[in-house]
């Protein structure tokens, strides 16, 4: 299927908080769902940083990951997203990697202190 197609027809991920009448949703409320959105992609950012990568939010549908040299592919969602960088990459990205791990511990160390 193309990019456009998983776009528009996509029935979403379990880490998107997508209202579905007759269910429980976390976030019933679009803004909310669209703050959780932002705040999911945050987190991400803050991982991709390590690995000199960056993410966007398209339209609130799919991301856009790209590399500091301007390469960049659409990810359908945050499930997607490790294989994605991989190949961008073209080498493992490892999310325990111990200096990762420190970087991030210190960040909340930063947010908490």
């Amino acid at each position: 299927m193309c990019a456009l197609c998983g776009v528009l027809g996509g029935a979403g991920h379990w880490t998107d908080q997508v209202h579905r009448p007759g269910l429980y949703a976390a976030a019933a409320d679009p803004a909310e769902r669209r703050r959780g959105r932002a705040l999911r992609v945050a987190a991400a950012r803050h991982v991709l940083a390590h690995y000199r990568l960056g993410l966007a939010d398209w339209q609130g549908s799919a991301f856009v990951l790209s590399t500091a040299t301007g390469k960049s592919e659409i990810v359908d969602d945050l499930g997607h997203l490790w294989p994605a960088a991989e190949r961008l990459l073209g080498r493992p990205c490892d999310p325990l990697d111990p200096d990762l791990l420190e970087r991030l511990e210190a960040r909340t160390g930063e947010s908490h202190g």
